[in-house]
């Protein structure tokens, strides 16, 4: 059995919290800390003399040239560096929003004052280039890696300079600890992942699958459930929407490539709308490449361990038809016929069945549900709406069966901002929606085990065990 233990302490002045995440035998798989800045503040060309540095808001702009400088300091780091995310907040003011939110580059200089650097006397921007935010909204996060950067304990500076004339505004770290700056280190890694793309269970013991949907933005949901992975072995699936808003290359460099994209070798994604909202859906394949199937398809399936095989099906019915007698649905009730193991799991994007209040169920995905019931299948995982649902055993129209029906979950927890709940649904027997977490299946020889574990510091949970048909 794989245990965890947890030690947190905040230093006083500096706000670093470490996680240390252990697996049996004593041996750390990785370790968080967080900085906030021991210094911030913004030059203005318009007011060269003039001060900054208590001002609760840092200005980044090019009419007039406003420029933002930053400085952490970092310590009490052990072990190689893996990752280091620079997080920045947009002030919730009107005008804080741009269509540009700033070039991050690196400075040699690491001695300004916070309270005496004006226009006239500001330090260089004189190092690399570490990222470019693009569009930037009023009172979201903001995140950028930052690794080449920072290579262990030290002082580092950043400067952000902006060609748009209509500039960025963050919030200092005079604006309180819930939206000042932020410098996350971590170290370590997880359980090592095959480089498969069907990864092996872990050693001496049943398979396990984990994952959830609608994961990567701007925000720190995907950051925090990316850590419950850290922890947890196994093959990581996704539910699809992995990267907002539109599934582009860059977004998924910039926002999931930091957070689950480092268990990446051991993923089988799942396309999503947004994903789409690239044609043809270029980020995504581009990103996992053949982790993600036929491009021109999006559906696939594999086998883990001995006795369960998995299906990945594609529910944009635009892109790929779903229809009864599509290419999609014709192959699934093939592969299904095809298949010699006993438990089936299934799993897309878009809900058959949801209580949520954001987007209704989906009809299109019907045939899907009626192939997989027709063969006996077990379970099936969606996404769309972000929260966490599940059903009880269904026959595809939703009434109980306890003999042949498949256990529907809706797992859309994996990061993006919650959805709420409307009207509930006949056969819904646990619901949640305001808890980013992961959904852990351990896949018995005829059984499953699920768990849903919760972000840290949260309490939700749910889990249970249903046996294969």
């Amino acid at each position: 059995m794989l245990r965890r233990t947890s030690f947190m302490t905040v230093a006083v002045g500096v706000t670093a919290l470490f996680v240390t995440m252990s697996l049996p035998g004593g041996v750390a798989s990785a370790a968080t800390a967080t900085f906030a800045p021991v210094a911030d503040t913004y030059v203005d060309n318009s007011t060269t003399g003039t001060n900054f540095g208590t001002s609760g808001q840092l200005g980044v702009d090019n009419s007039p040239v406003k420029r933002m400088f930053l400085r952490f300091t970092v310590s009490g780091v052990s072990g190689a560096i893996s990752s280091v995310k620079l997080r920045v907040h947009t002030d919730d003011v009107s005008g804080s929003e741009s269509g540009s939110g700033g070039v991050f580059r690196g400075m040699s200089s690491t001695t300004w004052s916070e309270t005496a650097t004006t226009w006239n006397n500001q330090p260089s921007i004189d190092g690399a280039t570490l990222g470019t935010l693009g569009s930037v909204a009023r009172n979201q996060w903001y995140e950028l890696d930052v690794t080449s950067y920072v290579t262990g304990n030290g002082t580092y500076s950043f400067g952000v300079t902006s060609t748009s004339t209509n500039g960025a505004d963050y919030d200092s770290r005079e604006s309180g600890s819930g939206t000042a700056p932020q410098l996350v280190v971590t170290t370590g890694t997880g359980p090592s992942p095959s480089p498969s793309p069907s990864p092996s269970p872990p050693p001496g013991g049943d398979p396990v699958l984990v994952g959830a949907g609608d994961i990567a933005n701007s925000g720190s949901g995907d950051t925090a459930t990316a850590a419950l992975l850290d922890s947890i072995p196994g093959t990581v699936f996704t539910l699809g929407d992995n990267v907002y808003n539109n599934g582009t290359a860059s977004e998924f460099n910039t926002y999931y490539n930091p957070t689950w994209g480092r268990h990446k070798a051991r993923t089988r994604p799942v396309p999503g709308n947004h994903d789409y909202n690239t044609s043809g859906a270029t980020g995504y394949y581009g990103y996992f490449g053949a982790s993600a199937g036929d491009p021109t398809k999006g559906y696939y399936s594999y086998d883990l361990g001995a006795n369960w095989h998995v299906i990945v099906l594609n529910s944009n019915c635009s892109a790929v038809p779903c229809g009864t007698t599509s290419a999609q649905t014709t192959w699934l009730r093939a592969d299904l016929a095809a298949s010699t193991r006993p438990c089936t799991v299934a799993m897309w994007h878009h809900p058959r069945y949801t209580s949520g209040a954001n987007h209704s169920p989906n009809s299109s995905v019907a045939p899907f549900v009626q192939a997989l019931y027709d063969a006996n299948a077990d379970l099936i995982l969606t996404g769309h709406n972000h929260q966490y649902e599940r059903f009880a055993p269904i026959n595809p129209a939703n009434q109980l069966d306890n003999t042949r029906g498949i256990r529907h979950f809706v797992v859309g927890s994996g990061g993006a901002s919650h959805y709420g709940f409307g009207t509930i649904l006949a056969n819904s027997e646990a619901r949640n929606s305001d808890t980013y977490g992961v959904l852990k299946l351990t896949l018995h020889a005829n059984a499953y085990t699920w768990q849903f574990v919760p972000q840290s510091g949260r309490t939700y949970s749910d889990s249970g065990t249903t046996n294969c048909h």
